[in-house]
């Protein structure tokens, strides 16, 4: 009994660094995601098809990459600036608290709505009929919200123990 008490310890201690590590991870898809659109840094945008100068970074996937039964929904929103900034703001937001760790119940949230739109922009997925990335990363992200990751190589902790964070739960 008290070797398997040890390996569990053992276990716990480095499960909480992979928590931290795949928390990390989520958010740099996240932020990564608005610097490409942003900056135009060559990987899913080119520099001439950036947000900088002037391209919408929702119109293309929403004119011509939407599929499905919501397709006509997504398409009537296509080059809104309102769903541009939404949307841009949503990815930096989310990545930057995923990051830090902090506000996890908010970057949870909107997290998963930024996904959960997009999987339904693009029904039926390309490459399997009800399973592709954008449902792993929503259960990923409640995996680590149920989990306390933001407690893990983050700022969580300190972050709670905020004033305004105590009085209003939805901030943490």
């Amino acid at each position: 009994m008290l070797y398997y008490n040890k390996l569990k310890e053992k276990m716990k201690d480095k499960l909480k660094y992979i928590k931290g590590l795949l928390r990390l991870a989520m958010g740099w898809i996240f932020l990564w995601a608005f610097l490409d659109k942003v900056f135009g840094l060559g990987f899913a945008t080119p520099i001439d098809k950036s947000w900088l100068v002037g391209t919408s970074p929702t119109l293309g996937m929403l004119k011509f990459g939407t599929s499905g039964p919501f397709k006509g929904v997504f398409q009537a929103m296509a080059g809104l600036q309102i769903i541009d900034w939404v949307f841009m703001l949503g990815l930096l937001l989310v990545g930057i608290a995923l990051i830090l760790g902090i506000a996890s119940k908010l970057a949870t949230t909107g997290g998963i709505t930024i996904l959960l739109l997009i999987y339904l922009s693009i029904l039926p997925p390309e490459h399997n009929p009800l399973i592709d990335e954008h449902i792993i990363y929503i259960l990923t992200l409640l995996l680590l919200y149920a989990n306390g990751a933001s407690h893990s190589l983050g700022f969580g902790k300190r972050w709670e123990e905020i004033k305004i964070v105590k009085k209003y739960s939805n901030l943490k």
